[in-house]
């Protein structure tokens, strides 16, 4: 492979066709089904669906079927197949709907206001994940350019992965003969430890989610009134939380939320941190004087992979500042969002946790746990040495460095799926979201000159899978 030809092309493609692509896709608030009741209705995911799905219509790549699968009541899924050399088949995977917009953007950007400013496109959704379309195709073209060969090549792009991906699971049974059997699967909607070399995530914490909450009246009362008499509906909810968390600390408590963290992975960490160092908490927005949790680097980093951890994500039940008066309020709901350990059964989980924040409640308040979403995590089989090797050489021979291994601490619901549906399948699973791209959170960016060579290492791979037998030596 020519690898001057190869990023001269992916560069081209990424600056002439990719990004401008980019820029439309940002501007529609495409928000996942989860955050946008009315998607149907409002039209927003059925327009990122068709502009995505024109361009890759529109590409140079003899044979390909591409079209929109739509199955009644459901998020639509674009579905390509690309004819190969062989008979193995490769499936790439992405996404194309959206978190909603979030609070805490800068005066100068927003999540429908694409912005390019030093190498960087800001705006939600490009780096998470409306990319994964173009680099996909790219990657296929630039093969095709050199006169390389490729097995068989089927894409899908959903537009309901960040509510879970609920959907997929009919899409993929109603597809299940025409994917036929993989035996590699590449995912381009993961993250980067830093920008300087390939990382490849090989875990996923699981989630369950939901919304806690605590009745102590049937209407609000005088506080000076009813203060000390009346429990407060938060102070009830404190008391539930501590069932799951120690306030001090943060760690996790119950054992069903806790697992066991095999020895390779532990060794991966260490790798990490080291290649890290304190980048492994200076990556994030941190209040000035604020301090990371835990005491070094791998426990920081075990903590965000192989732990759970409890997050307060919303609250109701609360009036705005300037309308509190002095009133005890009747109830206090809080959403919640406990990451689950990649081994860990994201149902059971769900269903352990509302039995001990429902079961013997505080002053016998009336108190409900109402799960809105539970996914498993992932943990990738042990990779096949030619894996490992393509890895490597592609890393190297585009950023100069070794590839890298890492847990993400985030859920990608279709890896559990595929898990299970392809056991024997071989998993690259990377992507874009490296230090402060901030994916769900304000000012999101996808880092254009890293997104470029990922495609070239993308490329490389989806090579040597083919040479290798389709991964099967």
């Amino acid at each position: 492979m020519d690898q001057q030809a190869l990023q001269s092309f992916v560069d081209e493609m990424w600056d002439d066709s990719i990004v401008p692509e980019l820029v439309e896709y940002i501007k529609i608030p495409a928000k996942s089904p989860s955050f946008d009741a009315d998607w149907e209705k409002n039209g927003y995911i059925e327009e990122a669906t068709q502009q995505i799905f024109a361009w890759c219509e529109q590409q140079d790549i003899p044979g390909m079927q591409c079209e929109i699968i739509r199955l009644p009541g459901r998020t639509p899924l674009i579905f390509m197949d690309i004819p190969g050399e062989g008979d193995d088949t490769l499936l790439m995977y992405g996404h194309l709907d959206k978190q909603p917009e979030m609070t805490g953007w800068a005066d100068d950007l927003g999540p429908w206001k694409p912005v390019m400013r030093d190498g960087k496109l800001y705006g939600r959704g490009g780096a998470d994940d409306g990319y994964a379309a173009y680099a996909s195709l790219t990657a296929i073209m630039a093969l095709q350019r050199q006169g390389l060969p490729h097995s068989r090549v089927v894409v899908i792009i959903e537009a309901c992965e960040e509510s879970g991906s609920f959907d997929l699971p009919f899409y993929i049974d109603h597809l299940r003969d025409r994917i036929g059997t993989p035996s590699l699967v590449v995912c381009l909607d993961s993250g980067a430890g830093n920008y300087d070399q390939m990382w490849l995530t090989v875990s996923l914490r699981g989630l369950a989610s939901g919304t806690l909450r605590a009745d102590v009246l049937r209407e609000g009362v005088h506080s000076g009134y009813a203060s000390g008499v009346v429990p407060s509906s938060f102070r009830v909810l404190r008391q539930l939380i501590s069932r799951l968390e120690d306030q001090e600390t943060g760690q996790i408590l119950p054992d069903y939320l806790k697992t066991d963290i095999p020895d390779q992975r532990l060794r991966q960490t260490q790798r990490m941190a080291d290649a890290l160092g304190n980048g492994v908490y200076e990556a994030y927005p941190f209040t000035e004087g604020v301090q990371p949790q835990a005491d070094n680097n791998v426990e920081r980093i075990l903590n965000r992979t192989w732990r759970a951890a409890l997050s307060v994500t919303g609250v109701d039940g609360l009036p705005p500042l300037d309308a509190a008066g002095n009133v005890l309020r009747p109830h206090t709901s809080l959403k919640l969002s406990m990451r689950l350990p990649p081994t860990v059964d994201g149902d059971e989980a769900t269903r352990l946790m509302k039995e001990t924040l429902e079961t013997d409640p505080p002053l016998n308040a009336k108190v409900s746990f109402e799960s809105d979403h539970a996914a498993c995590g992932w943990n990738a089989p042990d990779i096949a040495p030619w894996l490992h090797e393509s890895l490597q050489n592609a890393s190297q021979a585009v950023y100069g460095q070794d590839v890298m291994y890492m847990g993400e601490g985030g859920t990608i619901p279709f890896m559990a799926m595929l898990g299970e549906f392809f056991p024997a399948a071989q998993f690259v699973i990377t992507g874009v979201l490296g230090p402060n791209s901030n994916a769900h959170g304000p000012n999101e960016f996808i880092h254009i000159p890293y997104a470029k060579k990922l495609t070239s290492c993308v490329t490389k791979v989806i090579a040597d899978h083919y040479h290798h037998g389709g991964g099967r030596s």
